[in-house]
């Protein structure tokens, strides 16, 4: 009888197996139906009407599609997808000595690299030696021009961009004899020389003028604590020139509205305290409505591709909007979280960026980059994260 009632019991755990894999699988094919139809309904919408734009958006959906949908059984069971920290710290650290040949033509750019690696590696957390942040903050300071500018390298000219990244750089260190390497006086004059009486800056000497370098000289001016009326005189006013019908920023007045540039205007704006010239209204519907539909991520420009860097340059601009908006209005912006959809943002990113060695791309099927600080500081530390771990 004891055997009995065993095999009887064995076939009732075995027939609760079997009913508990088909109550799964007919959830996961429910689930899938569902998540279809909401893919569906997120498609460009031609009107019959075939462009080429149009035809490049087919397809990186449709690429987008297949990755979603490989990820479906993990991320709706679980709910969680890692960032794979480990990996993008290796990754990272590898270039602090060393850089594949892809990274030739950054040859002129290295203090930039310096900056993304050590601002990456903060976000997530991996601490630095201090041998090594002295090492780093030597090799800044060894491109420290006679001007006052920094360069791209040694011998190199002094420009706007490379003594933004120099700069940033060394704030990204906590060691505060890192600091040593710059000389303010001598920075304080080169920025000076960069400005023109329209408020505008030069990249650098007889260089292009956008604002860019308004923001690269607002900036590098805050953190070393040479920030002047006269240096900045007519910048907010010119800057506020850039911002188009749109609602966006342009390079410079009369261009097209652009991602960087907008994040750019308005950053320089709120460091000038001149965030009354503009039309704010205008700036966030432009804003909002560079995330795309389908894939998550942001778009530069109107009528243009996702792409990963705009994480940070498009998502970058809804906390600096949130900063200037809400104490007028604290009762108008969702304290748990920024004006676009967060979520959809993070999936594009964990799904369709992360390069299985480490390292983020910008677009599927390109190479991985060492501007994972772009991305990664969207992914890492924004409110109500729900979809992501750390492995």
């Amino acid at each position: 009888n004891m055997q009995t009632d065993n095999i009887q019991t064995d076939n009732i755990q075995t027939n609760s197996i079997q009913t508990d894999r088909q109550a799964l699988q007919q959830t996961l094919e429910i689930m899938a139906l569902f998540l279809q139809q909401s893919m569906d309904s997120l498609h460009l919408v031609t009107d019959g009407v075939s462009t080429v734009t149009s035809e490049e958006q087919i397809t990186v959906e449709e690429s987008v599609e297949k990755i979603f949908s490989a990820c479906l059984g993990r991320t709706r069971l679980k709910d969680t997808f890692p960032l794979h920290k480990a990996r993008h710290v290796n990754y990272l650290r590898k270039g602090l000595s060393r850089l594949s040949e892809n990274f030739e033509c950054l040859d002129a750019s290295r203090p930039w690299l310096c900056y993304w690696i050590v601002h990456s590696l903060n976000l997530l957390g991996d601490k630095l030696t201090t041998e090594h942040q002295i090492r780093i903050s030597q090799f800044i300071g060894s491109v420290q021009a006679e001007t006052g500018g920094f360069t791209g390298n040694v011998g190199h000219l002094p420009h706007l961009a490379t003594t933004y990244a120099a700069v940033s750089a060394v704030a990204s260190l906590d060691h505060e004899q890192c600091w040593e390497v710059i000389d303010c006086e001598r920075l304080k004059a080169f920025i000076s020389t960069m400005h023109n009486e329209d408020g505008s800056f030069a990249m650098h000497k007889d260089g292009e003028l956008d604002v860019r370098g308004a923001y690269c000289a607002a900036v590098v001016a805050t953190l070393c604590g040479i920030n002047t009326e006269e240096l900045f005189k007519n910048t907010g006013e010119w800057i506020a020139k850039c911002q188009t019908f749109e609602g966006g920023f342009g390079s410079r007045p009369g261009t097209e509205a652009h991602g960087g540039y907008t994040f750019c205007s308005l950053a320089a704006l709120i460091l000038l305290n001149k965030t009354h010239l503009i039309d704010k209204e205008q700036l966030l519907h432009w804003a909002v409505h560079r995330q795309m539909r389908f894939e998550g991520g942001f778009q530069g420009r109107t009528n243009k591709m996702v792409d990963g860097c705009y994480s940070f340059w498009q998502g970058g601009v809804f906390p600096l909007l949130h900063h200037i908006i809400s104490p007028g209005n604290p009762d108008c912006l969702n304290k748990d979280g920024w004006l676009f959809s967060q979520v959809a943002l993070q999936d594009y990113i964990l799904f369709c960026c992360q390069y299985p060695s480490g390292g983020l791309v910008d677009k599927l099927g390109n190479q991985e980059t060492t501007i994972t600080a772009a991305t990664a500081s969207v992914v890492y530390p924004l409110p109500s994260i729900h979809s992501m771990t750390l492995s």
